[in-house]
């Protein structure tokens, strides 16, 4: 028999109340956000949100994270990560999430020592088990613990929970990190992150909710829902300037639409010519 709503929240507060103190790494994503609320709620100034800030975070994603744990006077810190130090990690690789939750949980656990919390918490829930998930390996070498998986919870409930408790997050698009806008294989760089960042801003500010901007050297390839495709080609002549400026030389709509993984191999040679289902929202004549 399926549990209700309500039997759902219970478990995941009872869940939390052994713990003498809890530090979650948080995000500001709805599945992170739901842990540490939740531990807040049940630990007070026990709970400790935790957010990794390294390029790969999104200025924009760091300000709303914080905005929220002040709002719900949940405890927060900022941890400063180094994955892109990492030559395992900057060669991204089919499993750069291993190197990059390696070391953020190992900085978590750091904290947790020196601090004193009894254990690390993570997001992961059921759903996500459907997915390959490098990250999942570097969480069991750290001892991370992650309650939503451990009783089952999905993300549909995670969402139903997350809007049963107030959380301005909950139909929160999902937000991988910026890395994950890079082919496998091709090597990432703060500057290349940067870049990434500011073009994604400039669909933000336009009032765009859910996208990605596929970086494959000169060319910008955007994602978005199709849905969105319409009001994008209106707004063509904006994305264009504001995409150029973030430094890329031709920007494309790739029709096949938003795709919440990490981005598969093209180059902008196939797009030029026409191999791929990418409408050229600019293409710069060559010098």
């Amino acid at each position: 028999m399926s549990k209700t709503l309500d039997e759902k929240l219970a478990a995941l507060r009872h869940w939390m109340i052994p713990w003498h103190s809890i530090l979650t790494a948080y995000s500001g994503g709805v599945d992170s956000a739901l842990v540490m609320a939740v531990a807040h709620e049940q630990l007070g100034p026990r709970a400790l949100a935790a957010i990794g800030v390294s390029p790969s975070l999104p200025q924009r994603e760091l300000a709303a994270a914080q905005a929220l744990a002040e709002k719900l006077g949940a405890a927060c810190q900022l941890i400063a990560t180094a994955e892109v130090e990492n030559p395992q990690y900057a060669a991204n690789p089919q499993n750069r999430c291993f190197f990059c939750k390696t070391e953020l949980f190992s900085r978590l656990a750091e904290v947790a020592k020196t601090q004193g919390y009894a254990v690390v918490l993570d997001g992961t829930n059921a759903s996500d088990l459907t997915d390959d998930r490098p990250g999942r390996v570097a969480a069991a070498n750290h001892g991370i613990r992650s309650p939503l998986l451990e009783l089952g919870l999905t993300k549909d409930d995670v969402r139903q929970l997350s809007r049963q408790l107030g959380l301005p997050v909950w139909d929160k698009p999902a937000m991988a990190c910026l890395a994950s806008r890079v082919p496998h294989g091709s090597p990432i760089s703060p500057q290349i992150l940067n870049q990434i960042e500011t073009a994604e801003d400039v669909l933000a500010d336009l009032g765009f909710r859910q996208f990605r901007v596929r970086h494959h050297g000169e060319l910008a390839r955007v994602e978005l829902p199709p849905e969105d495709h319409p009001r994008a080609l209106e707004l063509r002549q904006a994305i264009t300037v504001g995409l150029k400026n973030a430094g890329f030389r031709h920007v494309c709509l790739d029709l096949a639409g938003f795709r919440s993984a990490d981005a598969p191999p093209a180059s902008p040679s196939t797009a030029d010519r026409g191999q791929s289902p990418f409408v050229p929202l600019h293409i710069a004549s060559h010098a």
